[in-house]
């Protein structure tokens, strides 16, 4: 070492082990190459740390509701359990919601396989919906065929898929809109894209990717002059009425708080008038009682 040095090796020392490590390992060169094929692979993610997806939740909330209906949970248990479902962000979050329910079977709800059975039958017609000064809708329950035409000139299309069956994954519409406007309306389950583009108009389309891949597809393409085109996802109708269900439960409890709060009140009123009306009695009575006393202690004295 040389002490003029600051006790580092001088050019003539030969270096320390320490620093013949050092430098061995800034000269081994990094290995980029793959692992093995025999190489063991990452963990793969556990089954309660999955993402749920929206499908998921209305399956809970479906049993949630068959359990609320058949009188297994009251309409306050009911509301919590709802809250924690749209909550909740993975499946292990569900599974403590339902565990204590027949449906859910005593166990962590699975996501559907093959819960979209696109039937054997043959494919329906292509369906055309034209709009010219006047208004064309398609909604409620019908067979979606693969291809829809929606062509709305000073007039609306209307296009609901919320309740519609799907016979095949693809689904294509078709829309043109000149001066006039076409609403496409699909489910949350389901993949949405679009290609189109507005001329002098609005051609909106919510893009949406579904959690399942056997999910259905609607691909919206086409144009919109001096019109408009929308296209996004909506919820079931039995989703609005769980929660008109839900409402009416939550108005219809606390309508029972206030009646029994009332009533409380109405009681506690009551007795208190009972107890007032006694201590009225028992002061007349001492007073009677003290002015008897008086008069027969004035009769005493007077004879």
């Amino acid at each position: 070492m040389d002490a003029d040095n600051g006790g580092r090796p001088g050019p003539e020392t030969p270096p320390g082990p320490l620093q013949e490590q050092d430098r061995l390992q800034e000269r081994k060169p990094l290995n980029m190459a793959k692992p093995a094929a025999g190489a063991p692979a990452p963990p793969a993610v556990a089954e309660r740390d999955i993402r749920a997806s929206d499908a998921d939740r209305d399956r809970i909330a479906e049993i949630l509701r068959e359990a609320l209906a058949e009188g297994r949970l009251d309409p306050e248990e009911h509301a919590e359990r709802i809250d924690a479902v749209y909550r909740a962000k993975t499946m292990g979050e569900l599974e403590p919601v339902v565990r204590d329910l027949p449906a859910a079977g005593g166990s962590r709800p699975r996501p559907d396989q093959g819960g979209y059975a696109y039937g054997p039958a043959a494919p329906a017609a292509d369906q055309n919906l034209v709009a010219i000064f006047s208004a064309a809708v398609r909604k409620g329950r019908w067979q979606a065929p693969a291809r829809i035409n929606a062509v709305a000139f000073f007039g609306s299309v209307e296009i609901d898929l919320t309740e519609a069956v799907f016979p095949q994954q693809q689904i294509q519409i078709n829309v043109t809109a000149v001066f006039g406007s076409v609403e496409i309306r699909v489910p949350e389950n389901i993949t949405l894209r679009s290609s189109g583009s507005g001329i002098l108009g609005s051609f909106e389309v919510v893009t949406h990717e579904a959690g399942d891949a056997d999910a259905p597809q609607v691909q919206v393409n086409g144009y919109a002059v001096l019109g408009s085109v929308e296209a996004k996802p909506k919820r079931g109708a039995w989703i609005r009425d769980l929660r008109d269900r839900l409402r009416e439960g939550r108005r219809e409890l606390r309508e029972e708080h206030r009646e029994r709060h009332r009533q409380l009140r109405q009681d506690q009123w009551e007795w208190h008038r009972q107890l007032r009306q006694e201590h009225r009695e028992d002061r007349e009575r001492h007073r009677s009682e003290r002015r008897e006393r008086q008069d027969r202690f004035r009769k005493g004295t007077d004879d």
